[in-house]
């Protein structure tokens, strides 16, 4: 298929998140009429993730509430869901094969196959109790377990972990958080950001062990009492939740011959080596113009982003994916918003009231605006996605100065 040209030929998607669910949407709101499959190997409708760890782990509303659309909406669409899972590739047949033993065809092939979490190698860590929290089934079963657990070790303390152990801790258990790095969401945000959090969960209650790493789960047979650590100290728990990141799923790619690396590698059209197969969401690694090199995200912007770039070119309307990335969590009553990508900053510049909670980060690189990280001042975050998506910036001193208007800098 040539640049610039409308697929002739049905659109087989493997997996149903939301990079999944987003390209078949916008193929059909792009006209495309050809047949549209997608692969879903969970017992729900496509549903929003972000949710699992925050409102919905609170309590909030049946699975229903979650789901992008109702059933209707795929027979209106005539997007054909298929309850399966993806087995290998047929490159040269242009077959997919599934492990109930059947085979589809297609014109062309889009992975949106997301990623799994990385699983924690210590003793017991396979008991009931250890649990952790990626799809809809873990999200129930944490939600159950909250309602009659007493006592929570959190393992990790990137954002799910405190996503989780915030709300863990509105409803009254008591929690641990273990942590291998000398603070919070180290590899995700400046030091400013992590004593905020570092602050609010310590005073919510909340315990904080860093610099320290779980070396067993301790048992009564078949039930978590503990956990120990390197330290040599011991936790009591009757549950512990591993959030220790994630692997990107790349081996139906790399089995059927494409080259993967830290995730499955594609061009800035988000095209892998073979023409026929795209992918896109937290499992492509791909060639990024904006920032001139390999980036693998995992967000819902960037996954959504991604699918509606594919959509397009399928459609006729071939671009490079230039997105500027965001995200956000939710931790307790503080909402965290980033805009761009903070990494390899070398100067930060704080806007705003560290004491009231509300402050963003300006993250400087060679003086040039990188990214910008917000605590509650969602005007701020808006702003820096405006402007980093322009290409634009602000010097560290207006960033510094309360008086001057950000709004001036984007006329």
């Amino acid at each position: 298929m040539a640049q610039g040209s409308v697929l002739q030929g049905s659109v087989l998607i493997v997996g149903a998140g939301h990079a999944g669910f987003q390209v078949a949407a916008s193929l059909r709101q792009h006209g495309f009429s050809e047949p549209i499959r997608m692969l879903n190997d969970e017992a729900h409708l496509p549903y929003q993730r972000p949710p699992l760890s925050k409102a919905y782990l609170k309590g909030g509303g049946a699975p229903d509430s979650l789901m992008f659309r109702p059933e209707k909406f795929y027979r209106d669409q005539n997007i054909e869901l298929i309850a399966d899972r993806a087995a290998a590739i047929e490159r040269g047949g242009h077959k997919l094969r599934l492990a109930s033993g059947a085979s589809l065809d297609y014109g062309h092939l889009v992975l949106a196959t997301g990623a799994r979490n990385r699983l924690l190698d210590i003793p017991n860590a396979n008991l009931e109790d250890v649990r952790y929290l990626r799809i809809l089934d873990d999200s129930e079963a944490l939600r159950r377990q909250l309602s009659s657990g007493r006592r929570v070790v959190v393992i990790g303390a990137g954002f799910i972990g405190l996503e989780f152990a915030a709300t863990a801790r509105a409803k009254g258990l008591e929690v641990d958080v273990l942590e291998l790095g000398t603070r919070v969401m180290a590899r995700a945000v400046t030091a400013e950001i992590s004593e905020f959090f570092q602050a609010r969960h310590t005073a919510a209650g909340i315990r904080l062990h860093l610099g320290v790493q779980a070396t067993s789960i301790e048992s009564s047979g078949a039930k978590v009492i503990g956990v120990s650590l390197s330290d040599g100290r011991h936790i009591p728990a009757d549950l512990v939740v591993v959030g220790v990141g994630v692997l990107p799923n790349v081996e139906l790619a790399a089995e059927a011959g494409l080259p993967v690396a830290a995730g499955i590698i594609v061009n800035e059209h988000l095209l892998t080596a073979d023409p026929d197969i795209s992918a896109i969401g937290d499992c492509a690694l791909f060639a990024s113009p904006r920032f001139g090199a390999p980036l693998r995200l995992e967000s819902v912007q960037n996954a959504t982003d991604h699918a509606r770039c594919v959509a397009a070119r399928l459609t006729g309307d071939a671009k490079a994916y230039d997105g500027l990335p965001w995200f956000w969590s939710d931790q307790g009553p503080d909402k965290l918003q980033i805009a761009g990508l903070t990494t390899g900053y070398d100067q930060v510049v704080v806007r705003g009231d560290r004491e009231q909670g509300a402050f963003s980060a300006f993250c400087y690189k060679s003086g040039t605006l990188v990214g910008i990280e917000s605590i509650n001042r969602a005007g701020d975050h808006m702003f820096g996605r405006r402007l980093l998506a322009a290409g634009g910036s602000i010097t560290p001193e207006q960033a510094a100065d309360s008086g001057f208007d950000l709004k001036t800098a984007l006329r």
